[in-house]
């Protein structure tokens, strides 16, 4: 009994490690090392060059040490990197791709230049001027991608001048690199980050800027000074931050408290510590689904041969993607689709949501309508598809079907009761009367010589 008790305990310890390794391990990351290229600046964009690199991941300094990994020959020695993670940040199952797979996580690694800002909200950061003994070494910003764009994640590392071994000391991250928000109702950007406590640079307090851009435009929308507890005086009305969780847990996340068309486009969240800043993308895209209504409704009675326009606006939907199209229903439930019709244009109403129609002819010459149905009008967007119907009558049609002849039938039936009634009636009158008549006797008495005409 006791050597069973002892193997379960064995046994529930040796699971318990396996989900804890297999809970705590890191990926090997697959990376590009990119940088300018040397002695040709000049133009908007610096020609760069990219090399394979390889990034070994792990939450403790001392699991394991360079001197254990043998560089693969395809990669240059120097491009391979040991990054200490303590939290496990660089660790998410989302840059893990299964044994096999064809798709990899994006990463990208690249030499990083430490200099203070001089934005209003981030200069307070380094009043002093005086750069600490600490920023001398080689830093190096990391950007990945998770699969499936789960996760995307900004790291900045250090690694003592003339070693492999680096420890992260600022990361940024969002688990929304795309966002959907319905019109009018809140959306929420996600972003956060962590700063490695035991760095010197974690107590010089850290500031959070949120920037918008699309098609070539920005603007900022909010930006926060953590050291002096400030706003920038640009913040963009209904643009806030929850600034409790944003100290205690870090949480940088944007809210917009109603959301507009104009809000879509690309938000960057940037964090900044003394010297050092990392910065994420999120997209956000505002997808509101049409209202649709039918013109004229209800439609009028249709006779054979009779040609109807009906006409279908779809309005207040963003983006733009829309297709219309037209459907009927049979009287024995059976649908069929109809020509697309006349589609307009779009047009864009004041608070930037767009409408169009599209217009049908009903030619009762050429469409087989039978005895009516219903006529569907249908649209297809981003947001959701919509349906709006109405009732399709179609009178003097020249075959009655089976429900019309028991119908007729049904009338004949009670005319001809009805006829049969007021008959009987009235024949019942007339013997009565004569009855009447013949059991009535008059007596007349005639003198001789007297002169009586009788009518």
């Amino acid at each position: 009994m006791t050597s069973i008790s002892t193997i379960y305990k064995l046994s529930l310890v040796a699971v318990t490690c396996f989900i804890q390794a297999c809970s705590s391990s890191c990926p090997v990351l697959d990376c590009w090392f990119v940088q300018e290229k040397a002695g040709r600046g000049g133009g908007l964009t610096p020609p760069t060059t990219q090399e394979k690199s390889l990034l070994y991941i792990r939450t403790d300094a001392n699991s394991h040490n360079a001197a254990n990994h043998q560089a693969p020959s395809d990669i240059n020695p120097d491009r391979i990197f040991f990054i200490t993670d303590p939290a496990a940040t660089l660790c998410h199952h989302s840059l893990s791709p299964p044994k096999g797979s064809i798709k990899k996580p994006q990463c990208e690694i690249s030499p990083f230049l430490q200099q203070p800002s001089t934005l209003q909200w981030v200069a307070p950061l380094t009043d002093s001027a005086f750069s600490p003994i600490y920023l001398q070494a080689d830093w190096f910003s990391v950007a990945l991608q998770g699969l499936n764009k789960e996760r995307v994640i900004s790291s900045i590392v250090r690694a003592p001048t003339g070693t492999k071994e680096s420890n992260v000391i600022l990361s940024v991250t969002s688990k929304t690199i795309s966002v959907q928000a319905r019109l009018g109702k809140p959306a929420l950007l996600d972003c956060g980050f962590w700063v490695d406590p035991s760095s010197p640079l974690s107590g010089s307090g850290f500031a959070v800027e949120w920037r918008y851009q699309f098609r070539g435009k920005g603007r900022l929308v909010l930006a926060y000074d953590g050291k002096t507890d400030r706003v920038a005086d640009a913040q963009e009305e209904g643009a806030t931050l929850d600034f409790e969780s944003l100290h205690k847990k870090r949480n940088a996340s944007l809210i917009l408290q109603e959301a507009k068309v104009q809000h879509s486009g690309t938000y960057i969240c940037t964090v900044y510590l003394p010297y050092l800043l990392a910065q994420v993308v999120v997209e956000l895209e505002i997808v509101e689904p049409p209202s649709l209504s039918i013109h004229p409704s209800p439609l009028p009675l249709i006779v054979p041969g009779q040609t109807l326009t009906v006409q279908c606006e779809a309005s207040g939907f963003a983006p733009l993607s829309l297709e219309l199209s037209w459907e009927f229903t049979g009287a024995d439930g059976k649908s069929r689709p109809l020509e697309t019709g006349s589609i307009t244009g779009h047009r864009q109403a004041w608070d930037g949501t767009y409408s169009q129609s599209t217009r049908l002819e009903l030619d009762t010459s050429k469409l087989d309508l039978g005895r009516g149905g219903e006529l569907t009008c249908v649209a297809v967007h981003p947001g959701g598809t919509r349906r709006a119907s109405t009732t399709v009558s179609v009178i003097g049609f020249s075959t009655p079907s089976i429900e019309d002849s028991m119908a007729m039938v049904g009338v004949a039936l009670v005319l001809y009761g009805l006829i049969k009634f007021v008959s009987w009636t009235f024949t019942s009158s007339d013997y009565s009367r004569n009855d009447a008549l013949s059991s009535t006797k008059t007596e007349v008495t005639v003198w001789p010589n007297s002169k009586i005409k009788l009518a």
